[in-house]
């Protein structure tokens, strides 16, 4: 038995101006063909699940590419049809395989081609029509059918945070190994939920939708139940949350269901979203409340495709005179170099962030002592280490201590934080420039978090975001998107 394993992934906001290029892969990770040689991170977690489980069948396993980059922009041509053409070069080169497993991402998109991983499946299909392809989907993807017509099965992630990776690598191999013995016979259908937002899966109603769906998984004939959130920051045709149900060929069965939790979850959308606070009442609510307040600079998250320069939550805390909080992570490359040259324990002017575009707000000149200057340091997500570049800690006036590096990445732990020397049980507030990673390790230390719609390139005003492809209204800048087809666009 010949598995092949490959990993494409990065996630795009169509409307940052920032381009994703082969730059933005080598410097997050991109390996060829070695990736299952180094620690796991939250997307070669797969990687590691079948390599390990398929050398244990005694099976032949052909690790190909490994590529992953930040969220930014749409991937340029070039790096998109390289780094695609690697993996089906790699696949051609080893005469094709019996099983074909994928870990991408499902929101990405290139100048040229609207849904890279349809594109790529489609393109493995054709060049290996009787293997039994597979692909883990990050949970904010757009599900396609151009995806579903050329994979045998899907499997998304089901939490977010993204604590389930190696779990649902389990699930997919183990259904594959299934579909290839003809032991089963996948089916899959979807239904459209017509919602676009984010869906926290950690408390509350979406909790216990997530437990329903294990609940509907476990019935007879079906395989899997997994929703695709959508990516909310992304102008394609297929944007929006939409529920997969496969079954053990029943497909009358896995269109049923998917339109029933479906309808579900829509009926659920006011209780599975939450209201943001703007800044200022955000700040207020902080006030002199006793022990560490967590803030989420919700507008500037990387991880979405915001530049992750943006100084509207700083500029607002200086100008209250707020002291004795941390907040990071600033990409700002320019400012890394000035403190790196100029060394640790070094007094300097620097101007910060504010320097992508209009969203990023206005830079801020700030008189700062270089406290620390790291690099190699990573931050855990899950059981994996992400990496952060070179991290340079600064102290403003009143015990204010920014963190500044040259690698776009949010925050996903107080390791972060605290690897530098930065002690946020001495803090009164910490912001971490992040959506939800970030939630889980945070809650540990701090009971009081609050999530902030600051203005930014992933700011969450999910009703005014300018969706221009999508055909069918949706939910929440139509009230009642299944029932006024007035607004559905010509197909």
């Amino acid at each position: 038995m010949k598995l092949f394993i490959a990993t494409l992934s990065t996630e795009t906001n169509t409307f940052c101006t920032m381009p994703t290029a082969m730059s933005g892969f080598e410097e997050y990770f991109l390996r060829h063909g070695t990736a299952t040689q180094e620690p796991p991170n939250l997307m070669t977690e797969a990687l590691h699940v079948w390599r390990d489980k398929g050398e244990s069948l005694g099976w032949q396993i052909i690790e190909s590419l490994t590529a992953i980059a930040e969220p930014a922009g749409p991937t340029t041509r070039g790096c998109y049809d390289a780094l695609s053409a690697e993996i089906l070069s790699d696949l051609a080169d080893c005469g094709g395989a019996d099983i074909i497993l994928l870990q991408l991402h499902g929101a990405m998109v290139a100048d040229h081609v609207e849904d890279c991983e349809g594109d790529i499946l489609a393109r493995v299909r054709a060049q290996c029509p009787d293997a039994t392809i597979g692909v883990s989907l990050d949970l904010h993807s757009h599900l396609t059918d151009r995806m579903l017509e050329a994979s045998d099965l899907i499997v998304h992630f089901r939490e977010y945070p993204h604590d389930d990776a190696t779990a649902c690598a389990i699930e997919l191999f183990d259904l594959a190994q299934r579909a290839h013995a003809g032991e089963i016979t996948p089916r899959m259908a979807y239904f459209d939920t017509r919602m676009v937002s984010l869906y926290l899966t950690k408390e509350g109603a979406m909790k216990s939708f997530v437990a329903e769906m294990a609940t509907a998984q476990a019935k007879p004939d079906v395989l899997s139940v997994s929703l695709s959130h959508g990516f909310p920051w992304a102008d394609v045709e297929d944007v929006g949350a939409r529920m997969l149900v496969i079954t053990d060929d029943q497909p009358d069965i896995a269109e049923q269901l998917a339109e029933r939790l479906g309808r579900r979850f829509f009926e659920l959308r006011e209780e599975v979203t939450t209201d943001y606070l703007p800044i200022a009442k955000a700040l207020d609510q902080i006030g002199t409340r006793p022990g560490l307040s967590v803030l989420a600079d919700m507008g500037d998250n990387s991880g979405g495709g915001a530049p992750g320069d943006a100084t509207h939550m700083l500029a607002a805390m200086l100008a209250r005179g707020l002291t004795n909080f941390a907040t990071g992570l600033f990409w700002d490359p320019g400012v890394v170099r000035i403190c790196q040259d100029a060394g640790v324990g070094s007094k300097l002017t620097v101007r910060l962030g504010g320097k992508t575009g209009v969203v990023s707000g206005d830079p801020i000149d700030l008189d700062v002592t270089v406290m620390g200057i790291d690099t190699g340091l990573g931050q855990h997500l899950g059981t994996g280490l992400e990496p952060m570049g070179t991290v340079v800690w600064l102290r403003l006036a009143g015990e204010i201590d920014l963190l500044v590096n040259d690698l776009r990445v949010q925050v996903y732990h107080p390791e972060a934080f605290e690897q530098v020397g930065i002690r946020l049980a001495e803090k009164s507030v910490v912001v971490v420039k992040s959506l939800f990673h970030f939630y889980g390790p945070f809650s540990q230390i701090s009971d009081h978090i609050v999530q902030v719609a600051s203005p930014g390139g992933t700011q969450p005003a999910f009703r005014d975001i300018a969706l221009t492809k999508r055909k069918l209204p949706y939910w929440p800048a139509v009230e009642h998107p299944f029932l006024d087809t007035s607004l559905e666009k010509a197909g």
